[in-house]
């Protein structure tokens, strides 16, 4: 190829890049007036609790799970987040940015057991918060 058809061909591929960018940018926009976001958690799922394993369900409304964070993603807008999840009320706890609508814990020892769920922002200010309590019969239960 001739030096003009490679310099015209980087020129077009350059403004490509650039109009994606300034489009893909464009696509944020502020919350205004958008309804809260809402978690719902149902209990554990009976039949493989009585194995040890505990499923709990859950939905989450007006707020799409992405691993983004920090100050500006706050203002992106359907509203983002993700859920910080808490066993027995541990001094730690996990994030969960995997949109799965199912949480699952293997190998819970014999018990009573809470597991608290929170819905929170990109910075990990809470949104709302559910737990939910349940028996598990032990890591090494039978069905």
């Amino acid at each position: 190829m001739s030096s003009p058809v490679i310099k015209t061909l980087a020129a077009l591929a350059t403004c490509t890049v650039f109009a994606t960018g300034a489009l893909a940018q464009s696509t944020v926009v502020p919350i205004v007036n958008e309804p809260a976001p809402k978690l719902v958690v149902e209990p554990p799922l009976p039949g493989p609790l009585a194995g040890g394993v505990v499923f709990i369900p859950y939905r989450v409304e007006n707020l799409r799970i992405l691993p983004v964070g920090g100050p500006t993603a706050r203002n992106v807008s359907p509203r983002v987040g993700h859920l910080h999840l808490t066993v027995d009320d541990l001094p730690w706890a996990w994030a969960d940015y995997g949109q799965s609508d199912t949480t699952i814990l293997v190998g819970m020892p014999r018990g009573q057991h809470k597991v608290l769920i929170e819905l929170v922002d990109p910075e990990g200010d809470v949104f709302t918060k559910q737990a939910v309590i349940f028996y598990s019969p032990g890591k090494n239960a039978q069905p």
